[in-house]
């Protein structure tokens, strides 16, 4: 493929030239163009420039998805800036583990979220500045006052006293154009943080070639052999994960399409906005689809609409994407992809041979193979099992500041997935299992290790295990194993208590038992793998 020579903003800057009063955003009502939407990233950038922000400073943003959040990310990239996104689930201990690593400058976040800022701010060691948007800011009303407000003189001041947040108008009253910066594709974009193969949190480095050519790619896949006058998508995956931040967010832009904003998936809401805007592309995770297909007088909404569907996150059962064509009469495809390459790698074709089981096909300009499970230096035969390591435009530059697990994964352009998967003669791909013990539930990475953390930490915990095990609705969920302390009682709401206060909502364990040891090995390790068995 020939792919665009642009960073992320000059890809919005060139949709806005040629559909400049298009609709690219739909949130609550609210249509706001691409002329407003460069407007609003314009003024954003100019203000963030205005206080001090320079090329390659972090910016972390965090917050529901909301034109907001990709006002400030094209936003933060026009300036200059680097973008880190953070759930808007976080608590304020693993929010400040990622500003810290990031070395984030700025913070921009939701206005409900500020308790956990300000329970985060006395860990945070770069944090400078934050400012703070409120969600209905762009509901209609609100949004012709604020577009009222920005073509009054400002009479904003920056002070160089930065306790106090900053409002979003205020921050775009600062100024309306920014400064150009020279920024090159190859330059960083976003530090998106993942547990990666290794399971610790770590800051993959994202550049604007990677993303803008992974948008490209998958725009290109998945459009093939479709007549679509106009793209419209739903942004109900959230837009600070990787997901829906390449393949909702910027593949959409780069298509001139509507993206129609649901802060979070709500399957009424869901089913409302399918009903009323038509989309004809909706990218979600399996847990979706399972609420679709469960939904009273689902086919009264109008899913016909739907040219393709795309399921990522999770593997797809076979039932729930059979069903779910039968209801739309539209295609249900399943991908596969990893942070670490932007993400999309592979899919099956939605105008083609779509095989039951498997990830798909390699997209455009990717390679992929399969190596020998000790060492990764020799290449498996056809239909054998092995790592899969992948090889594209669209593989990240490495971990930010881990110059050694950089090398772990990154081996003569290679990417070591550490997924176990298996080629047929055909050049489809299936996972068969992982290498390591990451748990996806709902879509959503959790890593064992952050979970166990949290748990010896609890006052009556003496030692705790953690697993995913299957589960019909999210794909698989946590299930905690508690060893107590000697004459120590708790119950499991006790623990699990303890953990929401701790952890992002989809990380807590679901099932808590209570065992008496773990399982070891010889030399001491608990043996992850038996507690699958208990």
């Amino acid at each position: 493929m020939r792919y665009p020579k642009f960073t992320l903003p000059d890809l919005l800057a060139a949709t806005a030239v040629k559909s400049s009063r298009k609709t690219a955003l739909v949130y609550f009502g609210t249509e706001i163009s691409y002329a407003q939407l460069e407007d609003h990233v314009n003024r954003f950038a100019a203000g963030l420039q205005a206080l001090g922000l320079k090329r390659g400073d972090r910016v972390a943003l965090m917050m529901a998805n909301c034109p907001q959040f990709v006002i400030a990310y094209f936003g933060v990239l026009r300036a200059g800036g680097i973008v880190t996104a953070t759930s808007s689930m976080y608590t304020a201990r693993e929010a400040a583990h990622q500003w810290n690593d990031a070395g984030a400058v700025m913070v921009v976040a939701d206005r409900k979220l500020q308790p956990v800022l300000e329970a985060a701010r006395p860990q945070l060691t770069t944090v400078r500045r934050i400012v703070l948007t409120g969600m209905r800011e762009y509901f209609p009303r609100h949004f012709r006052q604020l577009c009222g407000a920005l073509k009054k003189t400002s009479s904003v001041r920056v002070s160089a006293e930065a306790k106090q947040p900053m409002d979003w108008l205020d921050l775009l009253r600062l100024a309306r154009k920014p400064r150009p910066h020279g920024l090159k594709q190859s330059d960083i974009a976003c530090l998106q943080y993942t547990g990666g193969t290794t399971g610790t949190s770590k800051g993959a480095m994202l550049t604007h070639a990677n993303l803008v050519i992974n948008a490209c790619q998958a725009n290109a896949w998945l459009m093939a052999g479709l007549s679509v006058d106009h793209v419209t998508t739903v942004a109900a995956l959230p837009m600070f994960h990787i997901y829906a931040m390449t393949c909702v967010m910027i593949a959409t832009i780069e298509l001139g399409g509507r993206i129609i904003i649901l802060p979070r998936f709500e399957l009424k809401a869901a089913l409302n906005l399918i009903r009323k805007y038509r989309p004809t592309i909706y990218h979600g995770v399996p847990t979706m689809y399972v609420a679709f297909n469960n939904a009273p007088n689902v086919k009264r909404y109008g899913f016909h609409s739907l040219r393709v569907c795309m399921s990522g996150g999770a593997p797809l059962p076979v039932e729930v994407r059979q069903k779910f064509e039968a209801l739309t009469g539209g295609k249900l495809v399943e991908g596969y992809g990893l942070t670490e390459t932007s993400p999309v790698t592979h899919v099956n074709p939605p105008a083609g041979l779509c095989k039951t089981g498997s990830m798909g096909l390699t997209i455009a300009d990717t390679e992929a193979r399969m190596m020998d499970l000790e060492n990764g230096t020799r290449e498996m035969p056809l239909g054998e099992v092995g790592e899969i390591v992948i090889r594209g435009p669209q593989v990240m530059k490495g971990y930010w500041n881990k110059p050694e697990e950089t090398a772990l994964v990154l081996r003569d352009g290679w990417l070591y997935t550490g997924d176990i998967a298996k080629k047929d003669a055909d050049g489809y791909y299936y996972i068969v299992d992982r290498k390591k013990d990451m748990i996806i539930a709902g879509g959503y990475n959790i890593y064992p290790r952050e979970v166990e953390e949290v748990l010896f930490e609890c006052p009556k915990v003496k030692e705790a295990g953690v697993v995913g095990v299957p589960d019909e609705y999210r794909g698989e969920t946590v299930k905690a194993f508690v060893v107590l302390k000697a004459g120590v009682k708790a119950t499991v709401e006790e623990i699990v208590a303890f953990c929401r206060e701790r952890l992002a909502a989809y990380k807590v364990p679901r099932q808590v038992v209570f065992i008496d040891a773990l399982p070891r090995s010889g030399v001491g390790k608990y043996l992850r793998r038996e507690l699958r068995n208990l």
